[in-house]
């Protein structure tokens, strides 16, 4: 009987050295055998020939080395299927425990990977703040000016005076307020504008008279306007700008009686000129601003007709030309509507 049993288990093994894989548990225990396996030891031996054997994991190609013996005792090879068991489900809770810990490193790391990268934002321009001069404005101004007179006798009395006479020349002088109203545009730095300008005034001067021995010619300007167009160019708040247009002013003339103070004689007109302005302009807040301007009005020569203010009143009393041009200096203020900032780039 024992030679029966020891024959068998010399063909098992055989075969298993030729197959050299031995599926046990789902698992591939792989068997590094030789082609022939040699009979058992000395009598009495435990253990034959060892030869070692690898158990693979069909998922995870996780290896372990075990040795296997055959064992010739008493012609019986016994394998102790439970300890083989329980290694390879220790060693299993191994493969499992390692295999979970290396999933969730993998899907944390494919987590973080899918995660949008933080877009790259470009940093915004600084933005300066700009004056605006643009909109609707109004305002007030006030100062002074003067006015150069000349007077040329032509015609007393209806007689003709050839060639005219120089009577003389003075200059009236004083003060002026008024106000303003006006629109702007602007175009990066330069600004451009139209402006309507009226004023109170109180231009007064003399002089004695070269022609009448005792009579004393009297001017006053007591208003004038002004309708320009305006170029400019800003430094920010800060505007110089220059201005042309047309100017009137309403002239009244007398002959006054030299120490008296009665008026013999009276005229009156309104002339029309030309002036041209400079200002600079200072803007204090968004919506107000200061200026300082100075004009300068042409005003020409005109005939003017007198008239008599004594018996007869109103008869003719004689004809003079009269050239004028006016200088005039004025601080303003002016209250601009609408959004004084913009942003610029």
């Amino acid at each position: 009987m024992p030679q029966l049993w020891q024959s068998r288990l010399f063909s098992i093994a055989s075969q298993v050295a030729k197959r050299s894989c031995l599926v046990f548990e789902s698992k591939c225990i792989i068997l590094l055998l030789p082609s022939r396996i040699s009979g058992p030891s000395k009598a009495g031996s435990q253990h034959g020939n060892i030869f070692p054997a690898s158990i693979a994991d069909d998922c995870c190609r996780w290896v372990t080395d075990i040795r296997v013996g055959h064992l010739y005792v008493s012609a019986k090879f016994e394998i102790d299927s439970r300890s083989i068991k329980e290694d390879l489900e220790y060693k299993m809770k191994k493969i499992a425990f390692a295999t979970a810990a290396v999933t969730l490193l993998l899907t944390g790391a494919a987590s973080a990977a899918d995660l949008a990268a933080r877009p790259y934002t470009k940093a915004p321009v600084a933005m300066a703040s700009v004056y605006n001069w643009g909109g609707f404005y109004i305002g007030v101004n006030g100062g002074g000016g003067w006015a150069d007179k000349c007077w040329d006798i032509y015609n007393n009395l209806g007689a003709v005076v050839a060639p005219a006479f120089r009577e003389g020349c003075h200059t009236a002088s004083g003060a002026t307020v008024g106000g303003q109203v006006g629109y702007r545009w602007q175009a990066s730095n330069w600004v451009f504008g139209l402006e309507a300008q009226g004023n109170w005034a109180d231009f007064t001067g003399s002089n004695s008279s070269l022609f009448f021995l005792g009579a004393t010619n009297r001017t006053k300007v007591d208003a004038f306007g002004l309708f320009t167009g305006q170029v400019g160019y800003s430094w920010n708040n800060v505007l110089w700008y220059v201005k042309g247009g047309a100017a009137v002013a309403r002239d009244k003339y007398e002959g006054v009686i030299t120490g008296t103070g009665i008026v013999f004689d009276r005229a009156s007109e309104t002339r029309w000129g030309a002036v041209v302005g400079t200002g600079i302009e200072f803007g204090f807040t968004p919506n107000w601003s200061l200026a300082l301007e100075y004009d300068h009005l042409f005003m020409g020569s005109r005939d003017v007709s007198f008239y008599n203010a004594i018996a007869p009143v109103g008869a003719f009393s004689r004809g003079e030309t009269i050239r004028q041009d006016i200088d005039m200096v004025t601080a303003r203020i002016n209250y601009r509507f609408g959004g004084p900032i913009v942003a610029k780039y």
